[in-house]
């Protein structure tokens, strides 16, 4: 199991798993990202302590804020919001705690979920990527394998 800088062990999921909504009527998006990092130490160039959330000049610092954690939170945070509204589409989330150990435990889930929680997903997100810039948003269009799509911005 990982552990902590003090050496402490930290024992994680190495899946979670989420819905909001259930309407057979209505799309489902299937959102997939990863919580855990890798390894990091001080020693390793970072100017504050990797492992504490620090702000300096509005901006904040963290091993693992932009990979994967903020993409993570942002989901769930738009769909805190959609709460509040009537639902136009189904949500499902898939959280990995393991990804940096590699995809053994996705795959079986995929296996074993196949004809239950993913039976009835029309779109999936994969939300494993971070910002290139500090100036501008970015937007990842693809990643290791095939990716076909199509995207309207208004």
């Amino acid at each position: 199991s990982p552990q902590l800088p003090d050496a402490q062990d930290l024992i994680l999921p190495s899946m979670i798993l989420g819905q909001l909504g259930n309407d057979p009527q209505k799309p489902t998006i299937c959102f997939y990202g990863h919580v855990d990092l890798q390894p990091a130490k001080k020693e390793d160039g970072w100017n504050t302590d990797p492992y504490a959330l620090t702000e300096i000049n509005r901006n904040l610092y963290e091993c693992g804020a932009t990979d994967n954690k903020r993409p993570v939170l942002t989901w769930i945070n738009r769909v805190e919001t959609f709460r509040v509204i009537k639902l136009v589409v189904n949500f499902r989330f898939v959280i990995e705690g393991m990804e940096e150990l590699g995809p053994l435990q996705l795959e079986k889930l995929l296996e074993e979920e196949n004809q239950c929680f993913f039976c009835h997903v029309n779109y999936i997100v994969i939300s494993d990527n971070l910002w290139l810039s500090n100036k501008k948003p970015a937007l990842t269009y693809g990643s290791q394998g095939n990716a076909c799509f199509f995207e309207e911005v208004k």
